[in-house]
């Protein structure tokens, strides 16, 4: 274990800190001592714009960097806006990295994404498998656009001693989520279709792909505790998956939101729809060696906070 930071001495900028893991974020440092913390939010700071990005380092003097902020959706999103995804992420994470060395910054923490992984990856994933292959082509622009990130942290710390780190978060859920269907991810997509046509009355309800592929899914206190813990005592380049080991279809995954949900209609596949990489599991063992990191969340449990916070907060 590294020696500590003490939260409390730190100012921290978080970038996307307004956002679903942002704002958990911010209770989960506040909790571990943190006094100072900088949100910069779109429109004041375009992170795509080097000038927004001087201005962020001039306004909030950060000790600390945790770049969340991202453009990101589900299958959908990714398909229609490669081009977006891979430039929108790409210049924010690139020129945060670089302004920050720079402006002589103590630490930087990136995350990146689960799908930086190849398509074929062997299960449970391990960071050493991150450069063997392709990812997934549905959301490779994306995944390689973060990936980036890794390189120039890599880079950096050879080069020029600078301290930045790179996580590797799972699918993240939980209170707060985007639950958008232009946008969403596949938990939040499957509550609000679960509980609408639970209201309804209606007799199915439609999934996309064949429902075999199987996901990790993180709570997302667990993935805010986990980045905190990765700031607060983990100094290294090594990448580091950041996640809960459990894997499970998205035909039990559908069938287990209908049964929380209270949907008693069935689940009619579209397989004209993409499936997206087949497996996702990952290797979390790095985590917990290095920071002390294990999600403690069962996945059950987190669901049921996630319907109840969407029952109580829609519309």
């Amino acid at each position: 274990m590294e020696a500590m930071l003490d939260f409390a001495q730190k100012r921290i900028c978080i970038t996307g800190g307004a956002g679903f893991l942002g704002q958990h974020l911010q209770a989960r440092l506040r909790q571990m001592g943190a006094r100072e913390l900088f949100i910069p939010t779109y429109p004041e700071y375009d992170l795509v714009k080097a000038e927004d990005i001087a201005r962020v380092y001039a306004d909030a003097r950060p000790d600390i960097v945790i770049h969340l902020a991202a453009k990101v959706g589900g299958i959908g999103a990714n398909r229609e806006k490669p081009g977006e995804f891979f430039y929108d992420n790409l210049m924010m994470g690139v020129q945060l990295i670089h302004q920050g060395w720079q402006f002589g910054l103590e630490k930087f923490v990136a995350i990146g994404t689960i799908c930086a992984y190849p398509k074929y990856t062997p299960i449970p994933f391990k960071e050493e498998d991150l450069w063997n292959g392709y990812p997934e082509e549905t959301n490779a622009p994306y995944g390689l656009a973060k990936k980036m990130l890794l390189v120039q942290s890599q880079g950096y710390r050879e080069q020029y001693g600078f301290n930045s780190i790179f996580l590797l978060p799972v699918n993240l859920y939980g209170p707060g989520d985007n639950f958008d269907p232009a946008s969403s991810h596949v938990i939040p997509a499957l509550i609000k279709k679960c509980v609408e046509a639970r209201e309804a009355g209606e007799s199915e309800i439609v999934a996309w792909g064949d429902g075999s592929p199987t996901r990790e899914f993180i709570y997302v206190e667990d993935a805010a505790e986990g980045i905190a813990l990765a700031t607060q005592r983990y100094n290294s380049s090594e990448p580091v998956n950041i996640g809960s080991s459990f894997e499970i279809s998205i035909k039990d995954l559908t069938e287990l939101i209908a049964r929380l949900t209270g949907f008693e209609g069935s689940v009619r596949w579209d397989t004209t729809k993409p499936n997206g990489q087949p497996r996702r599991k990952l290797d979390t063992n790095r985590a917990k060696a290095a920071f002390g990191f294990e999600a403690r969340t069962s996945f059950e449990e987190g669901l049921k906070r996630t319907i109840a916070w969407y029952e109580e907060n829609r519309g």
